[in-house]
């Protein structure tokens, strides 16, 4: 909700606040939610800003910081159980082995998400049939699988982390077989792992509200504690559980969100201490670094690069693209008809204070451009001033430029025309002014000093 206030807020108070305003919102949800100041300031970082300027470190933390003491006060109670069992030497290769399932696992949640988020966009029906359709289809899967109910954190994870885990089977179809059966409660886990994103992405679609952060969350508890129970099965070796079950979590999380960081101090922040600190980099780390390589964007930037957002731009790309290239279109430019002759020409030079003039037909349509040195050697030759027009001394412009192109890509046409001045022409190549390398340059150093001082 906080993220929301400052997600509709934020354009009000300008870019440089607004945008501020915006992330500090989301690390005071996060916060807020679970009492983790420092992985809300990192979640901040990771999967919003994806940077961190120096302007923005302490609003950060001082949202952050005032978002847990407002919910400490609301509620002094913990989020989780605290784990404060270390962990042992021996369970470290099962640490590494966890990070590429969980990896695994955050793809699959990730191309999942965006398929349900594709198909529900495609859908031909009204409003209401998508809420109609949507609700059938949550309401059969919480059927089948009653785990998927709520958020998940007082369904799943504390019943998972207070070592309660046959209790997810309680009002399912899996019960009649019997409580003590392992095998129909590990399929039931199973299940409730795949379609937990199923189960959020139909909420999303037909209108309900949700997210994949807490739902990582919880797909990751069940990964987590999925894993460790099949090992102990094994009797191999006997893992703890509920240790596999944060570090699932952690794991989950680092992938889908693409915030190792975040996931680290989340997990070690709800459990009350660092006592998993060393298990937590390890799971995360292969985690983030495996799902990478197969999913380049987060579950949130993903669908932002497809429509073609550079949600990885630097801070200098960022600030071009607030430049309006409307704002930077320069109409101060006499206009010469083709029919002008090279007398005329050599009068309106002198009197002129630009060196690049466009040619356009009287019904507004750009023919070409003149500058001073196309014509130095002509302009001294008056035996050719009543004969010569400027149709036949006009050359094309090196590129042209569309009003909807990008700043960033005009200064591209400029340095590889090796220009300082290109025309601007509608779709229908109706003249419209010139932009220079100056005037985005001078816009450009105007943005930095704005917002340097916002």
């Amino acid at each position: 909700v906080i993220w929301g206030v400052g997600g509709h807020r934020g354009p009000n108070f300008g870019h440089g606040r607004g945008h501020r305003l915006q992330c500090g919102a989301g690390a005071a949800g996060v916060a807020a939610i679970f009492n983790a100041p420092i992985a809300g300031v990192l979640f901040a970082v990771e999967a919003i800003l994806l940077e961190l300027p120096a302007q923005y470190f302490i609003p950060l933390l001082i949202s952050s910081a005032t978002a847990t003491v407002v919910s400490k006060a609301l509620y002094a109670g913990q989020p989780f159980a605290l784990i404060t069992n270390s962990w042992v030497l021996n369970t470290v290769p099962f640490y590494a082995l966890l990070g590429p399932i969980t990896a695994g696992f955050s793809v699959y949640m990730i191309r999942t998400y965006h398929w349900f988020d594709h198909f529900v966009e495609r859908w031909p029906g009204l409003r209401w049939q998508k809420v109609l359709a949507g609700g059938a289809a949550l309401g059969l899967l919480i059927f089948l699988f009653p785990p998927l109910y709520g958020e998940g954190y007082t369904t799943v994870v504390e019943k998972l982390l207070a070592g309660h885990a046959q209790e997810l089977t309680d009002g399912s179809l899996f019960s009649v077989y019997g409580d003590n059966n392992v095998w129909w409660l590990l399929l039931l886990v199973f299940c409730t792992m795949l379609t937990k994103v199923v189960a959020t992405s139909i909420t999303i679609g037909a209108g309900g509200n949700g997210g994949m952060f807490g739902s990582s969350l919880v797909a990751g508890a069940l990964c987590g504690f999925l894993f460790a129970r099949l090992v102990n099965l094994t009797g191999l070796v006997v893992l703890p559980e509920v240790h596999f079950v944060v570090l699932g979590m952690a794991g989950v999380l680092a992938g889908v969100v693409h915030a190792p960081l975040t996931a680290i101090f989340l997990i070690a922040e709800i459990t009350g201490g660092y006592a998993l600190f060393v298990p937590l980099m390890l799971v995360t780390s292969f985690s983030y670094l495996i799902t990478k390589h197969f999913e380049p964007y987060s579950v949130y930037t993903r669908k932002l690069t497809l429509k073609g957002v550079d949600v990885y731009a630097n801070r200098d790309r960022d600030l071009l693209s607030r430049l309006d290239l409307h704002r930077l279109i320069d109409t101060d430019f006499v206009p010469l008809r083709p029919s002008t002759t090279l007398g005329e020409l050599v009068e309106v030079f002198r009197h002129a204070h630009r060196n690049v003039f466009p040619v356009v037909s009287k019904s507004g349509l750009l023919r070409g451009i003149i500058t001073l040195d196309m014509v130095r050697d002509t302009l001294f030759d008056d035996t050719h001033y009543t004969t010569t027009k400027v149709r036949e001394l006009m050359q094309p412009p090196p590129a042209l430029v569309a009003p909807t192109d990008s700043v960033e890509h005009v200064l591209e046409l400029l340095e590889r025309t090796a220009t300082t001045t290109l025309p601007v022409v509608d779709a229908d190549g109706g003249y419209a002014g010139f932009v220079t390398k100056a005037a985005i340059l001078a816009r450009y150093r105007r943005e930095l000093i704005e917002e340097g001082q916002a």
